[in-house]
């Protein structure tokens, strides 16, 4: 089976091509996170089965992020039988500095040159053929977004492959002195056949000019110390030739032939046509990225995806439904509710398995499941922001807020990935997006704010207590609850930053991408996507949670003889379902933390809850649903969590809010800390985060729960 790899630029729409020819459900973005990670795909071609590898986006292949070195192995290590490089063809100089790197590579190579349309509407007129000729490689037209010009470029890749393409290739020049020096040091290199097997002995020499690190310690490795000593001493011989000569670092010079070979490229195959004029993404960033107007309407984007979220999701009734209309949220809390009803016949005959069932699945994870209507708008919402290209403008909005605080400008891209634009993200990806920051103190600030962020996660708990207690002020609540998440983790970043990871903050350079029309398929596919991971969450960690934890609430039973002395004292059947909850190891524990927890307004049932959210933030919801509907023996009671904690008397708004800010706050879900230690190195900086962010969650918590009393 042919083997075909995919590399460009960030933004080139590298993704889109591959999604189109494969299939494959993928997340459209640039950042990191979303295509570090590899990517593969089955694509057919008249009948011919094609592998394909979607490369990390990365600016160039010199090795100093992640990225680089990802896509850089994946070239040299699997050899693929053609590399198409996607290119953008309104900025094809910045977008050619990486196709002149994989000329020196000299890999079987074509070029994808994507949003024709786009440089066509800014007055480029490419001569397509000309390109080609000066690049030595196939050059194909394409608009990735709308699958146009694939078929053809999948064609000319397989050619390439089968070698049935006869283009001669042009050898990257640097000049005379420096190509003198690089063909000199290739020609060291080729006398070593571990090195010259692997690499093309050229590539090789340019690279240790270059003074790759990552490149050195590979051969350092792969030969005897001698060797390596000897590669390096010729290296540092023709390096110092290069820059007695030039009067200039070498590093830079090769830096600069390339964008020279690029601009040469460009200077003999571009011609504009008409009259230059601005770009409709020019005039739209005059306002969206304006220093006043640019905030103003990101709280206005922030505010209407709220809205939007709750009012299709939960207020408005537009399923229709036995001859009247639902609202999608309110048909799946009827379906739980029948499936309890339906369970209750098990209530007489087998007691143990009916608390399980009812107790343990239906309000467990049925009091998560309730919520997919929710994040299946929320994600839709996001979804479009992030293919419009708009997401891209608040991480430039926000920057110089952040470097203020002390965050690394790039360190907005992790937190968005988190669910820093409103919520809808997971601190997974952003812990793992931080890998972009290249000074080791910036990714451990970034990744122990990450955590604070509104992620999908706590949407469940965020919904059902809102309706429960501010139902007439849902856009309100969830835009202070933004706001609080943002106000914490920025100061959190300066005290981290002033007192525990000292260090300078390193300069921010994004690209901005053209905006695009989001397409309808492209936003449900990865709104179902995201939609999807997350039932299946609800079904896997969460079901396990949820049956673990009704253990510990079901067991051990308080002994008969004290049912019977509750009894006779006139308790009523709320009453003895507590105390036999109390009884249990849950409630043991529970109650235990309560002389503690007592201050932020938790009792033990509460403390459960929390406890259970240390692996998913989800499951406080259903946890919460499991205790209280333990607490219910009435097997026709079917009404939903939130009525029945709006009717407890031990809850009120003040509780519900101190709730929603401590889940917000308190420590990462298990999977987060998991990757924290992996992305630090260390175990110390995960359990840091584990402690810092409870500690501050409980303060806050206890702050405005006193003083919240004090008050009323």
């Amino acid at each position: 089976m042919t083997r075909l790899a995919i590399g460009g630029n960030p933004n080139a729409g590298k993704t889109s091509i591959f999604n189109h020819l494969t299939g494959t459900v993928q997340h459209v973005s640039n950042y990191p996170g979303v295509t570090v990670e590899r990517k593969e795909g089955t694509a057919r071609f008249n009948g011919r089965r094609v592998a394909v590898l979607d490369l990390p986006g990365t600016y160039s292949l010199t090795a100093y992020s992640l990225e680089e070195i990802v896509a850089r192995r994946a070239i040299i290590d699997e050899k693929p039988d053609v590399v198409v490089n996607v290119v953008d063809a309104s900025n094809l100089e910045r977008n050619l500095y990486l196709t002149v790197q994989l000329l020196e590579m000299e890999v079987p190579l074509v070029i994808a040159l994507n949003m024709i349309d786009v440089a066509e509407k800014r007055g480029y007129q490419i001569d397509v053929d000309k390109l080609s000729s000066l690049l030595g490689v196939p050059v194909v037209p394409t608009v990735g977004s709308r699958g146009k010009g694939l078929d053809r470029l999948l064609e000319v890749a397989l050619n390439v492959a089968d070698g049935k393409v006869n283009l001669p290739r042009k050898t990257v020049t640097y000049g005379h002195e420096v190509n003198r020096e690089i063909e000199r040091l290739a020609g060291v290199i080729e006398t070593f056949p571990d090195i010259a097997t692997r690499y093309r002995p050229r590539w090789v020499a340019v690279k240790i000019i270059e003074e790759d690190d990552a490149l050195a310690a590979e051969i350092r490795r792969m030969t005897d110390d001698e060797t390596a000593d000897r590669i390096a001493s010729e290296a540092t011989r023709s390096r110092t030739a290069i820059e007695q000569h030039f009067d200039d670092d070498a590093i830079t010079l090769i830096a600069e032939r390339r964008y020279g070979y690029a601009a040469g490229a460009i200077k003999e195959s571009i011609s504009l046509t008409g009259e230059a004029r601005q770009h409709k993404t020019d005039q739209i960033d005059s306002v969206v990225c304006h220093r006043l107007a640019g905030p103003l309407l990101l709280f206005g984007v922030v505010a209407a995806l709220f809205f939007f979220v709750f009012k299709v999701s939960d207020e408005w009734r537009w399923v229709p439904w036995f001859g009247g209309w639902i609202s999608p949220t309110g048909f799946m809390q009827w379906i739980f509710e029948r499936l309890s009803e339906v369970s209750g016949g098990l209530e007489s005959r087998m007691p143990v398995l009916h608390s399980l069932v009812d107790d343990g699945l239906i309000g467990g994870v049925g009091g998560v499941m309730g919520f997919v209507p929710l994040i299946f708008f929320l994600f839709l919402f996001i979804s479009f922001l992030e293919d419009s290209g708009y997401i891209a403008r608040v991480a430039f909005i926000l920057d110089r807020v952040l470097r203020a605080f002390g965050l690394q400008g790039k360190s907005i891209l992790a937190l968005i990935v988190s669910g820093g634009l409103g919520a809808g993200g997971c601190a997974v990806p952003g812990v793992m997006a931080t890998r972009t920051l290249r000074e080791e103190k910036d990714r451990l600030v970034t990744m122990l704010v990450v955590p604070f962020m509104n992620c999908g996660a706590k949407m469940p708990v965020y919904a059902m207590l809102i309706a429960a207690f501010f139902t007439r002020h849902r856009t309100q609540m969830m835009l202070l609850l933004w706001a609080i998440s943002w106000i914490v983790a920025l100061c959190a970043a300066w005290v981290l930053r002033r007192f525990v990871i000292r260090g300078e903050q390193t300069p921010f350079v994004m690209e901005l991408p053209p905006y695009h029309l989001p397409t309808l398929r492209g936003v449900l596919l990865h709104t179902w996507e995201r939609t999807w991971m997350y039932v299946k969450k609800a079904g896997t960690i969460i079901l396990a949670m949820s049956v673990l934890l009704w253990v510990f609430m079901y067991f051990p039973q308080m002994p008969e003889e004290e049912i019977q002395n509750l009894e006779i004292q006139g308790a009523s059947a709320n009453q003895i379902a507590s105390e036999k909850l109390a009884h249990s190891l849950a409630g043991r524990v529970g109650t235990a933390l309560e002389p503690i927890s007592q201050w932020a307004g938790f009792d033990w049932r509460t403390n459960v809850a929390l406890v259970g959210g240390f692996v998913a933030k989800e499951i406080v919801v259903g946890t919460l649903g499991t205790v209280y509907a333990m607490g219910d023996v009435s097997p026709e009671e079917t009404e939903s969590l939130s009525d029945r904690l709006r009717k407890d008397p031990d809850w009120g708004p003040l509780k519900g809010f101190v709730l929603m800010l401590f889940v917000m706050l308190y420590a990462p879900c298990f999977v987060t800390i998991a990757v924290i230690r992996r992305e630090s190195g260390t175990w110390r900086w995960a359990l840091f985060s584990t402690l810092y962010s409870t500690s501050i969650a409980f303060v806050l918590a206890t702050l405005v729960y006193q003083i919240g009393k004090w008050i009323s």
